[in-house]
């Protein structure tokens, strides 16, 4: 009887050290719960990023990865969660905020080529879709805002650019996109909300004869 007992022990260590020894599965990253009620914040066409642009610092100082659930966007704070909804395929997928864009007008988020695919944009480009906001570091509405008025790719336009826009609103910078080629972007105005900043970006528009002029949010 005390053999058998012995060899059942041998065996069972011989198992638990055998578990040991085998790879862990990786847990998921937890993805936020969407708040009951939450409001669509903004519609709009989505489009999505990949190369070159994948590898590089992103403007929160983050680097890409193109196969990450990750976007761009204009205003909302980095580090903020959103579900975008296509409104075609009616699928979703949650996604966080590190870069600035898109600088092409009529867009309002630019999602990573995992994201992309997961509501089935990846063929298309583009696609109507809708955000919900689920949480974010600080209310999207607060910080400083302003209006970009114009992207360039020789940085003596754009500081011409420049003071033409502080003559005549006040307040003006560059901000550099890196890409090829790197692109100088011109930021007018310093307001202290979107509402604000839209009222100065409709007299830049209409004033200046710029249409394609957008509310960004003025990053540290």
């Amino acid at each position: 009887m005390l053999p058998t007992i012995r060899s059942r022990r041998n065996v069972l260590f011989v198992f638990l050290l055998g578990s040991c020894g085998r790879k862990k599965i990786k847990t998921p990253v937890a993805r936020p719960v969407s708040p009951s009620g939450a409001a669509v914040t903004q519609s709009g066409i989505a489009s999505w990023y990949g190369r070159p642009y994948h590898g590089r610092r992103t403007a929160s100082g983050e680097i890409y990865d193109m196969e990450a659930m990750v976007a761009a966007h204009r205003t909302l704070p980095f580090q903020t969660w959103v579900r975008v909804r296509n409104l075609s395929s009616g699928k979703t997928v949650d996604v966080r905020i590190i870069d600035r864009g898109p600088f092409v007008g009529n867009r309002i988020i630019d999602l990573s080529h995992a994201a992309a695919g997961q509501i089935e944009m990846i063929g298309p480009g583009i696609a109507n879709v809708e955000l919900t906001v689920l949480s974010a570091p600080v209310p999207p509405s607060a910080g400083v805002f302003a209006v970009q008025v114009g992207a360039f790719a020789e940085r003596a336009n754009a500081e011409r650019n420049v003071q033409t826009m502080r003559r005549v609103y006040g307040s003006a910078t560059i901000v550099e996109r890196s890409g090829e080629p790197v692109l100088y972007r011109v930021l007018a105005g310093k307001e202290s909300s979107p509402q604000a900043a839209e009222t100065l970006a409709a007299r830049i528009r209409t004033e200046q004869n710029i249409p394609q002029a957008f509310v960004v949010r003025l990053d540290p």
